[in-house]
């Protein structure tokens, strides 16, 4: 019997996968911001008015879902000023600095990566150092401090490999939704493993992650 949906996953970096119901949910993440012009129109789609006819006035703050702010963001015009969310300023990244694995993320934001990625489309001068925050590692007084997706990718996948049969709840209510997808991804593996250990499964089939990537491969060879 073949699946009704077959999940897809979300873009990479700065882009969007709008097959992606990951992907669609994070649009709808707010981000605080200024009206720098007049917004005609706009007033009950931003929750400020109660009809479709009024308009934004010039200098009024706004929680503008992504999807829109990237709509009306031109870099040439100014109709709209985003402002970082504070999970993302320096305080908050001090915090990823010292221990990015006592953070509950998911209550911070369930798709901080995504999220965060997302906010390189507009210009702030934060930027090379949110992105460093995310996704890479730094060196500081000759001692190497991994970043919150490496530090914490390291402590999950741990989690995933030892925790056969056992209530992970708790750990899982404090990741982001790309943090869950891989507990889940390492979980299965263990599982199929001991399936498999136990002769309770014919082979171990490589994992889709790695069948995509193959796939992937094999189109840019033959590209």
């Amino acid at each position: 019997m073949s699946e009704a949906y077959f999940p897809v996953g979300p873009g990479l970096g700065m882009e969007e996968n709008f097959l992606s119901l990951d992907d669609i949910l994070m649009s709808q993440e707010k981000l605080p911001g200024r009206a720098e012009s007049a917004l005609p129109r706009l007033a009950l789609l931003m929750g400020q008015g109660a009809s479709s006819t009024e308009s934004i006035p010039e200098g009024s703050k706004l929680e503008i879902p992504l999807w829109l702010a990237k709509g009306l963001h031109d870099s040439k015009r100014r109709i709209i000023s985003v402002e970082l969310p504070k999970i993302y300023k320096e305080a908050w990244r001090t915090v990823f600095s010292a221990d990015a694995n006592v953070v509950d993320l998911h209550k911070m934001g369930p798709y901080y990566y995504g999220f965060g990625s997302q906010l390189l489309n507009f210009e702030n001068p934060e930027n090379p150092e949110i992105a460093q925050t995310i996704l890479q590692a730094t060196v500081s007084d000759s001692v190497c401090s991994l970043q919150t997706f490496v530090a914490r990718f390291r402590r999950i996948m741990d989690s995933s490999q030892n925790a056969y049969n056992e209530d992970t709840s708790a750990l899982v209510a404090r990741l982001d939704e790309l943090e869950r997808a891989l507990f889940q991804v390492g979980q299965k593996g263990l599982n199929d493993f001991q399936c498999w250990e136990k002769g309770q499964a014919s082979q171990i089939t490589a994992s889709s992650l790695v069948q995509n990537y193959g796939k992937r491969k094999l189109t840019e060879v033959d590209g």
